[in-house]
């Protein structure tokens, strides 16, 4: 081991006149560095050695454990593969780099029970998405807290025999016991699976993200809601959602729910009309979880909102990726009290002035808009400022969705949007949400 010499210079510091003083500095609050020490950097102690290596990427981890004995030592400890991302990709179709084969080997032999916080990236090919459920059908011995299947571009796990990726699933399901936490959106998860998670994890399950999984039907999630009290966050598709689930997510024995995200997507444009929850069952959930966060995404045509927002619902946070009528913008300021976020990323070409004035006058708690491709015009946008006033810490709006009229000029819009914000406000180049 190479001895290297430690230098400090501190500045602005009197000349000192003792020898003493050549080799001695004291900085402003009394620490004194020799600078003649060298220091032994295999003799730091453990703990430093330790806290190091975990500010370390992986690569540079692994080039440092190979520097003597005692630092591949502590590149083993337990410690440090509590929380792993596999990357998985493969050159043909994706320009980013893969975990090396030969330490997701060493990772399997040696540190397959220490794994905790565990993720997988995937890029679109199938050959990715195999080679991640091959390495989850390894952990046998894993005790996994947190799991997480990501797709960098298209759903590669759907590609996966649905057999193949429920088999693979299943392992870490029965042997992990305690996981709390699972995200795998885009995968050919299905009821089965669900049973075998329930089974084995219901007293630990605390987060369930699952969108977009086909072969889930609402009977496989409501088994996860009848049995998994401590269940806290769920996102799922729309189709999935039901009376009968937000009732069991109200029940006595559950804990509240913080967060509910519900995606809708059309899947056949045009041909699906979609089902209508009950008010009373988004009462339930209210009353038993009052603080509860019910996210909703729409990806619709306009025919097909037809079944939402004609009673009130406890929406609080709401985005259209799709264009959203006038009138169902106008639903939604009559029937979503709760609300606090809304994006709306397309309108047609008549102004939205009424409808965001009574979304301002009825949504006491809105916090948050985004205007894409819709047109307000400047007086309308200055009212439903002045009306909503400071409570809006963030407000989107490109430019061309403002239509000037004799009171208003863009520059003395921006002035007014500032004074009744509080802060100084101007249009966005390109939406921020």
């Amino acid at each position: 081991m190479k001895r290297a010499t430690q230098k400090v210079v501190v500045e602005n510091e009197a000349p000192q006149t003792s020898q003493k003083s050549k080799k001695q500095k004291t900085c402003s609050y009394g620490s004194v560095f020799d600078l003649h020490t060298s220091m032994d950097w295999g003799s730091l102690p453990h703990h430093v050695i330790l806290h190091i290596f975990q500010f370390l990427p992986l690569v540079d981890r692994a080039r440092a454990s190979s520097v003597c004995r005692r630092w591949n030592e502590i590149f083993h400890i337990p410690d440090l593969w509590r929380r792993f991302e596999f990357e998985l990709n493969q050159p043909a179709t994706s320009y980013l780099k893969s975990t090396h084969p030969d330490l997701i080997q060493q990772i399997i032999k040696r540190h397959a029970d220490h794994l905790q916080y565990v993720s997988f990236k995937v890029d679109s090919s199938t050959e990715s998405a195999e080679a991640a459920c091959d390495i989850l059908s390894q952990l046998v011995n894993c005790s996994i807290k947190t799991l997480g299947l990501f797709s960098t571009a298209k759903p590669s796990f759907m590609n996966v025999s649905k057999a193949y990726f429920a088999s693979a699933l299943t392992v870490v399901f029965i042997n992990s016991k305690s996981l709390s936490s699972i995200k795998i959106d885009d995968t050919p998860l299905d009821d089965p699976s669900l049973k075998v998670l329930v089974a084995n994890n219901s007293d630990t399950l605390k987060l369930l993200k699952m969108s977009s999984c086909p072969h889930v039907s609402p009977a496989g999630i409501l088994c996860v809601a009848d049995q998994c009290h401590g269940l806290k966050e769920l996102a799922l598709n729309y189709y999935i959602l039901s009376d009968e689930l937000l009732l069991a997510l109200s029940s006595e024995k559950h804990v509240d729910l913080e967060h509910l995200r519900i995606d809708v997507v059309s899947e056949n444009p045009g041909q699906v009309e979609f089902h209508t929850i009950k008010k009373q069952s988004w009462d339930a959930l209210v009353k038993h979880s009052p603080k509860v966060n019910i996210v909703m995404y729409f990806f619709l045509y306009e025919e097909e909102f037809d079944a939402f927002f004609r009673e009130e619902t406890p929406v609080t946070h709401l985005y259209f990726g799709c264009a959203v009528s006038k009138a169902m913008l106008g639903r939604i300021g009559m029937n979503c009290p709760r609300l606090i976020e809304l994006v709306v990323c397309a309108n047609g070409l008549q102004p939205l002035d009424d409808e965001l004035i009574r979304i301002a006058e009825r949504c006491k708690n809105l916090t948050a808009m985004g205007l894409g491709e819709c047109e307000v015009t400047c007086r309308g946008f200055i009212e439903f400022v002045k009306m909503c006033g400071g409570r809006l810490t963030q407000l989107s709006i490109m430019e061309e969705v403002l239509i000037p009229d004799n009171d208003y000029s863009l520059d003395r819009l921006h002035l007014e949007v500032s004074k009744h914000l509080g802060r100084m406000w101007f249009p966005d180049m390109m939406p921020t949400w």
